[in-house]
């Protein structure tokens, strides 16, 4: 009797060997393993102890050079030096080492570039820049070892001094003033009266004896109907104001007279008004 003879086809065949492989394979082995963290486990804070000491390190040797600038500088100057790094201000006329006792830095906070007898003083970066009680130092110009142009940045922009008497902080706080009494004159021009009537505020807190500024915020408050302010404006006005001195010049001083006309006129209405 003949058998019947099973043809087999090449997948059948690669089925039936992959089949007989994972027969053959090994079961899997489990590693029971320790987990690293379970539920409820909290992560150890860092040891603080071991980076204490470096922190320690570089508070001593930032002292220690703090400390060497500080005498490097107050070596053999005048008064008037110390007592302005005493103040924590930069002034015309400091060499190097005492622009940084003034602001309270190292040369590493500096840039310094030098060109023949000058040199130039920029911050080494945007982060961390030099200031002095009066603001934030944007350049210093040397000449001759000295300071002979300083540039701060304060609330109302960039301002240079180069004399001494203008790098007093009341010299700075006019010319501070003077920029608000410009900006707020450009205010009134295009009919912002509320924020000419700030930039005058800020102004005449900058420089109590400009008398302009006054005269200009009394005229504002007037026109907005507020008497008693506007009369006290009017009489700081004129407190301020060496009215023989401005009569006596004549006609070099013919607005300023009008202007104290003005005010003397209001000043009555206003009392009235009061009343």
């Amino acid at each position: 009797m003949l058998k019947p003879t099973i043809y087999l086809s090449r997948v059948h065949t690669a089925g039936l060997l992959a089949f007989a492989l994972a027969a053959c394979a090994p079961y899997p082995q489990r590693v029971n393993e320790s987990p690293v963290m379970v539920n409820g486990d909290k992560v150890p804070a860092v040891d603080a102890s071991a980076s204490a000491p470096m922190v320690a390190a570089d508070r001593e040797a930032m002292k220690a050079a703090m400390d060497s600038v500080y005498g490097v500088a107050t070596a053999g100057a005048s008064t008037a030096v110390r007592e302005s790094i005493a103040r924590g201000e930069v002034t015309i006329g400091m060499n190097e080492a005492q622009v940084f006792a003034a602001t309270r830095t190292t040369p590493s906070a500096w840039v310094v570039r030098r060109n023949g007898g000058g040199a130039v003083l920029v911050p080494a970066t945007l982060s961390g820049v030099p200031k002095d009680k009066l603001g934030e130092m944007v350049m210093v110009q040397m000449d001759g070892g000295r300071a002979a142009v300083l540039s701060r940045r304060g609330p109302q922009g960039i301002m240079v001094a180069s004399k001494p008497q203008d790098a007093t902080a009341q010299a700075q706080g006019k010319e501070a003033a003077a920029l608000l009494i410009r900006e707020g004159d450009d205010l009134v021009a295009s009919n912002d009266l509320a924020g000419a009537l700030n930039r005058y505020d800020r102004a005449s807190v900058l420089d109590p004896e400009a008398g302009e500024v006054q005269y200009k915020a009394a005229r504002l408050l007037d026109l907005q109907l507020r008497p008693q302010e506007a009369l006290m404006r009017y009489q700081r006005f004129l407190l301020s104001m060496d009215i023989e001195r401005i009569r006596a010049q004549g006609e070099a001083s013919a607005k300023m007279a009008e202007a104290i006309a003005m005010a003397q006129q209001r000043i009555v209405v206003l009392e009235k008004q009061i009343r």
